[in-house]
């Protein structure tokens, strides 16, 4: 019987729907290749459905519910207020959903350019888990006597021992099939008490993987080794607001926003688990045909990993890899190829299969997709 999955999509605002477009373009050729199918749905969601109907996430809750899992574009555009799509799509999908990890890959691949001087590939391979529903980014807080000399603004930030557990676990998981080193980021000797907490239980958990060699790190000299020794770091686990900072310092480490990828996963198998690049919806360039698809099409990969097609989502990244070492430059009209370019080279490298292997011979995206749960 052929492998079937049900992919809900949402392309979403901005360079989104191009960036998704040469994504389902290369999991058409990913398909014919490797033998299995998907069911896809597109939803309309983002800036201009709310704009017309004033709907969010709750408008589509339920449907999305049902799916295998979620490919996501992008959701911004300056005709919405800042934070209405943010908290009133993105962080309640997170949070009704419970996905509990957002995993960002930083991996510099061969021939890919990057800002740090000197670093190799063989230096620059780690990953980041945050912690995706809870910290400062519940969405709760409130402003008194707003508008006046006199406003108050009170932002709250939750930490939960459950909710730290879960993504704690979930990170020395990931380190034993790495190389067994586990890195917290945080800012213990300032909030103390969420640092205690998670510190407490690193610690705990800590002794149910006795394999796994722990260290820390606070989060502003994390700025600062991260871009000059990554190879110090194998698996880092951190909080929500830090994690959402120090993942874009990789993402340049690694070559740019547009090369870079992300999970959110559910790690229970409850509810969908959603796969996104972090470039956001780039207005400014949208309609261009210069936006960088492979952050859309690695996230593809984690996808396909996550849904039991690991040999479909090696065959992507070094697909992906392949046309990204041959790139003059990473964004804008430099790139030499136009976004749907991008996407068609990639898609006929993965429907001919003559990418090479030997580019991602440790795939990161396999690794990672293979813990989880996922639905099927």
């Amino acid at each position: 019987m052929t492998r079937s999955h049900s992919i809900a999509v949402l392309p979403g605002d901005g360079i989104g729907p191009e960036v998704v477009s040469c994504a389902l373009q290369v999991l058409d050729a990913a398909e014919a290749r490797h033998g299995f199918t998907t069911e896809r749905r597109e939803y309309a969601a983002g800036a201009g459905h709310y704009l017309e109907t004033g709907e969010l996430f709750a408008a589509v809750e339920e449907e999305l519910r049902d799916a295998d899992a979620i490919l996501f574009g992008s959701m911004g555009d300056p005709r919405v207020t800042p934070g209405i799509l943010e908290r009133g799509f993105i962080l309640e999908m997170r949070q009704r959903f419970q996905q509990a990890a957002n995993v960002r890959p930083v991996r510099l691949y061969p021939g890919v350019p990057t800002p740090i001087a000197d670093l190799t590939p063989e230096r620059c391979e780690l990953v980041i888990v945050r912690e995706n529903t809870e910290g400062a980014y519940v969405g709760r807080g409130s402003t008194v006597h707003a508008g006046t000399p006199h406003a108050v603004a009170m932002q709250e930030s939750l930490n939960t021992r459950a909710g730290i557990e879960r993504v704690v676990d979930f990170s020395f998981r990931l380190a034993l099939g790495r190389r067994r080193r586990l890195t917290l980021c945080h800012k213990t000797n300032i909030l103390v008490a969420a640092g205690q907490l998670w510190q407490q239980v690193v610690a705990e958990l800590g002794e149910r993987y006795p394999e796994v060699e722990v260290d820390y790190v606070h989060v502003d000299a994390m700025c600062f080794h991260l871009p000059l020794t990554p190879e110090r770091f194998d698996v880092v686990v951190t909080d929500n607001l830090f994690g959402d900072i120090i993942t874009d310092l990789g993402a340049v480490i690694q070559g740019g926003l547009g090369v870079a990828t992300s999970a959110n996963l559910n790690l229970d198998g409850t509810a969908p688990s959603m796969f996104e690049a972090i470039h956001g919806s780039a207005p400014d360039i949208a309609g261009t045909g210069t936006a960088n698809p492979a952050g859309a099409i690695l996230s593809l990969a984690l996808m396909l990993g996550h849904l039991g097609e690991g040999e479909a989502a090696r065959a992507v990244e070094a697909a992906t890899v392949e046309v990204l070492g041959g790139l003059p430059a990473l964004a804008g009209p430099a790139m030499g190829l136009s976004t749907g370019e991008i996407g068609s080279r990639i898609a006929d490298l993965v429907r001919s299969g003559e990418a090479s292997a030997e580019l991602v011979p440790d795939s990161l995206l396999g690794t990672l997709a293979a813990l989880p749960a996922s639905r099927r």
